[in-house]
């Protein structure tokens, strides 16, 4: 018996459609990609912290470790060591500020973007006033103050209603029922649409009332509660076209053979408006795309700035990395220096060679013209001996 009521049970509970929990998954998905693709700059930014700190006692532990030994060396590395660590958490703090700037902007401009694209229902609540001194006495709502303005937008679904506060009074007890008439204006005045409803105050016997004031009568002397009725009438339904809407005229008429008309304390004009199945889907998922665009700007600014603004991201990178084309470009520059100071110095020695040889020739011109053909053998002899060595010298200065 038990397993044939729980046979009936599970018949009777209805299984959900496999589609249904591909949508709940999706969704599931969607939002759990979303909310980590939006935490991870924090998250980020507090593993370079974390690695920046572990580092740090990295360096403390081998600092004191190796103070026993090289009290120099380690004072020289550590507050080498400091300012890294000072510079990498200043970077770390620079990069977390610029992509929380870019992120508030970017969720921003998403959200601009998205609201510019997604259509707001309408709601309206406004105070109509009759006009007594007619016959038949009428409020009209005029759409929108400033020029260009409609109400509803197009084609939206717009639902009237009117709210009547009225005393319980004999007067409008003996009105009993009259006609509530609502007609909708065009631009150039036409009747797009009417509809007419009659309204009464709803009943109550003389016993019902005389209990009813017997028990509400300390917060009627007090002004807490009152004698009157609200009642509410739903009196246009119409889909907003290409031929806009301009006003509302509410009319109130008596009903026939008699002209009396009620008594009403305030009227208000309701009004609330439905989408279109399509931008009602959009509405329903705006926060999705709220998520998404912003997501995709992020993206998108992260990228012009990577790509056109760089030395704002990395400035110490950038300044480190202009140094070393500097240095790079001097280096040439310094080895023709070099190299043209080399030769000016290898053309002044050999001119002072060349001078030193004509001296010592000139020396020994006078000598030769006197003496025999044995000292002009050995004046030559000494001439080609000073050349030689002339020639040894200059070939290892080369």
């Amino acid at each position: 018996m038990e397993e044939e009521e729980q046979e009936e049970y599970s018949f009777l509970i209805a299984k959900p459609p496999p589609w249904f929990t591909v949508l709940l998954s999706f969704q599931a998905d969607l939002i759990h990609n979303c909310i980590f693709t939006l935490l991870a700059p924090v998250t980020t930014l507090f593993s370079i912290l974390s690695e920046s700190y572990q580092r740090a006692e990295e360096a403390k532990d081998s600092v004191k470790s190796a103070a026993k030994n090289v009290p120099s060396k380690v004072a020289h590395g550590s507050s080498l060591m400091v300012r890294k660590l000072a510079w990498g958490l200043l970077g770390a703090a620079y990069m977390g500020i610029v992509l929380v700037a870019v992120m508030v902007v970017a969720v921003v401009v998403g959200v601009g973007l998205v609201q510019l694209w997604v259509e707001e229902p309408v709601f309206l609540r406004e105070s109509l006033h009759f006009d007594y001194t007619e016959p038949h006495p009428k409020a009209v709502f005029s759409f929108g103050g400033s020029k260009g303005k409609m109400g509803v937008p197009l084609g939206h679904t717009f639902y009237v209603s009117l709210r009547l506060l009225m005393p319980e009074s004999d007067f409008n007890r003996d009105v009993g029922v009259f006609q509530l008439t609502a007609e909708v204006m065009s631009i150039n005045g036409d009747v797009i649409a009417k509809s007419s409803h009659p309204c009464m105050l709803r009943f109550r016997s003389l016993p019902v009332q005389l209990t009813r004031t017997f028990l509400m009568g300390v917060p009627l002397l007090l002004g807490i509660s009152s004698e009157t009725q609200e009642l509410t009438i739903e009196i246009l339904k119409l889909k907003e076209g290409y031929s806009r809407t301009k006003a509302i005229r509410v009319t109130l008429i008596p009903r026939a053979g008699t002209l009396s008309l009620p008594q009403i304390y305030e009227a208000e004009l309701l009004m609330n408006s439905q989408l279109p199945w399509k931008k009602k889907l959009v509405h329903s998922w705006k926060w999705t795309f709220y998520v998404w665009m912003s997501l995709y700007v992020y993206i998108m600014l992260l990228v012009v700035l990577m790509c056109c603004f760089r030395p704002v991201l990395f400035p110490v990178t950038t300044a480190s990395q202009r140094d070393h084309n500097e240095r790079v470009s001097k280096e040439p520059d310094s080895r023709a220096r070099d190299a043209r100071e080399a030769s000016e110095s290898l053309k002044r020695w050999q001119r002072s060679r060349n001078k030193r040889k004509a001296d010592v020739l000139q020396k020994l011109q006078p000598e030769t013209v006197g003496s025999s053909a044995s000292s002009i053998t050995i004046t030559r002899d000494d001439t080609s001996a000073f050349v030689e060595e002339d020639v040894g010298d200059s070939e290892s200065v080369c």
